[in-house]
């Protein structure tokens, strides 16, 4: 992967986030399943977490109130700040917070005995290296959790150009197939999968959201237009006079190998 390639993508990634770090929290859907979450990963007291591509700290958060201890990383300083808050305004304290990348993510060998990301994976170059980042850092007999956007692979397309569309950061949305073949080829044990769909109104979506002048209108149409006929995916429908649609989401999570004793 070319390095410059890389920088650009990170720079695009950081002005999305930077201008979403607000909003992106007060999209109610954002904070959909996470007893899911909790309940696919196991969390207890014993575990020390890692938050790759944190966010404004809703996962990390959340996990803090099962965990021993959650580390937050995330590559947009703004996202940050927002988790920051979020960890005061709810009177956490076992919560820590760096600025990073997701590759390579800046930890040593079997550092945490559990590793997630959320809705990271759709704006990442390379996944599989992350994928591959967050098992290196993970403690063996540990797990590795990956919740992000699954589509069918007949409307990827289609859903790529939409979110393109709304988040230039986007670069696409994993098939079933390519999610599970992820985690197939990690070397993970035991890897259990779960569903789940966010449900979004779509004027709330468009202003948390920072499109080039004049795709908004676009959208709109994009989304509206797909009512009854769903190429993108999404089941966009109508709830009265409000537009809403449902981003499908899937979770995978497996057991980093214990080493053998020689």
């Amino acid at each position: 992967m070319n390095r410059q390639k890389e920088q650009m993508h990170q720079a695009k990634i950081d002005e999305q986030f930077s201008r979403q770090a607000i909003p992106f929290a007060q999209v109610p859907g954002h904070l959909d399943a996470m007893q899911t979450l909790i309940n696919l990963s196991g969390v207890c007291s014993d575990d020390t977490v890692l938050d790759v591509a944190c966010g404004p700290g809703l996962v990390a958060c959340e996990f803090a109130r099962h965990a021993g201890h959650v580390t937050g990383v995330d590559i947009t300083p703004a996202m940050i700040e927002q988790a920051k808050k979020r960890q005061q305004e709810q009177q956490l304290e076992n919560i820590t917070w760096a600025i990073g990348e997701a590759v390579p993510l800046p930890y040593a060998d079997n550092s945490f005995s559990l590793v997630i990301t959320r809705y990271s994976f759709h704006h990442l170059l390379t996944p599989e290296k992350a994928l591959s980042e967050m098992i290196r850092v993970c403690r063996p007999g540990g797990r590795v959790m990956v919740a992000d956007v699954a589509v069918e692979s007949s409307k990827s397309e289609f859903y790529d150009q939409l979110e393109i569309m709304r988040d230039p950061s986007h670069t696409h949305a994993l098939t079933h197939e390519e999610f599970a073949a992820f985690f197939q080829d990690s070397g993970l044990l035991d890897c259990r999968q779960s569903t789940y769909g966010v449900n979004i109104e779509l004027e709330t979506q468009l202003r948390a959201s920072f499109p080039k002048p004049g795709d908004e209108p676009k959208l709109r149409d994009m989304v509206t237009n797909d009512i009854g006929i769903d190429r993108l995916g999404i089941n966009a429908r109508r709830d009265g006079e409000t537009v809403m649609y449902t981003v499908p989401i899937a979770v995978y999570v497996g057991w980093k190998k214990e080493i053998t004793p020689k």
